[in-house]
């Protein structure tokens, strides 16, 4: 059983300029623009609401908007809690299929997508991929806390020259600029 590795810069070559836009570029994506009070606003093709289950599914193009963020996928799920009454609050929200999570600094590319309301946090999977301005950061899994600005990527491959492991690729003269 392989073993998750964190997404880390290290060494002795005098590396500050690249380990701060590591850190912008990852806990930036964090840091999105998400006020988790404002209305979320769902376009699709079509849609179904099963009451019964509290959920409600959207299907086609689907395009989520909440303050200055922006969900894409093929598929987006929202899920209420259940309470004896009905349904209550909205409790999570799924997302499958070229997942798309973008604010105005970056983009984050994946294949599923999991928000939870509750503890304000996105965890993608499926050859994540984050891109802000010409750095770019891949791995297997991604999680966002959108309250504290901490994100975390990691990959099930490990080992030197190994495929898949979680990469970054930056460009600290883009980050001085910012």
């Amino acid at each position: 059983m392989s073993k998750s590795r964190r997404l880390g810069v290290s060494g002795k070559f005098g590396l500050a300029g690249v380990v701060g836009s590591a850190v912008l570029l990852v806990a930036g994506a964090a840091a999105a623009q998400l006020d988790p009070r404002a209305p979320i606003d769902i376009t699709a093709d079509a849609s179904e609401t099963i009451q019964s289950q509290c959920v409600s599914s959207w299907s086609g193009a689907v395009e989520a908007l909440q303050g200055r963020t922006r969900l894409r996928a093929d598929t987006v799920s929202l899920y209420s809690a259940k309470k004896t009454d009905g349904c209550g609050a909205s409790d999570r929200m799924e997302a499958r299929g070229q997942v798309y999570f973008v604010t105005p600094e970056r983009t984050v590319r994946a294949d599923q997508a999991l928000y939870v309301f509750t503890t304000e946090t996105i965890t993608l999977t499926g050859g994540v991929i984050v891109v802000q301005g010409k750095s770019v950061v891949r791995g297997d899994r991604m999680v966002i806390n959108t309250r504290t600005g901490q994100a975390t990527m990691t990959s099930t491959t490990t080992g030197r020259n190994k495929a898949g492991r979680v990469r970054g690729v930056f460009y600290p003269d883009e980050a001085a600029s910012r």
